[in-house]
């Protein structure tokens, strides 16, 4: 290799471990809590304990494709939809 070349290479060597920094770093985390969501959103049921993203407590009462109705209170009967669901509360956390 000539010294052109190697100067060359040298320049993109910060470039090369930007973007590993920031596949590693952002993009991939990002990737996995996004899978994460969406498999919890798929395991929803008849009567899980949920938290919306506005922080609405129920518990599902119907399910479909798109919506969720929660029931936050006897008598007090919600429509979300489905993606507005942000977490599966257990039994310790109700």
């Amino acid at each position: 290799m000539d010294e052109q070349m190697i100067a060359q290479l040298s320049s993109w060597g910060p470039i090369i471990i930007l973007v590993v920094f920031f596949y590693f770093l952002l993009y991939r985390p990002q990737k996995q809590a996004q899978k994460k969501r969406e498999e919890m959103l798929g395991r929803l049921k008849t009567g899980d304990a949920v938290v919306t993203l506005g922080g609405m407590h129920g518990t599902i009462m119907l399910l479909d494709e798109k919506t969720v109705t929660l029931r936050a209170a006897e008598g007090v009967d919600i429509v979300f939809e489905r993606s507005a669901i942000s977490a599966v509360l257990t039994r310790e956390e109700e």
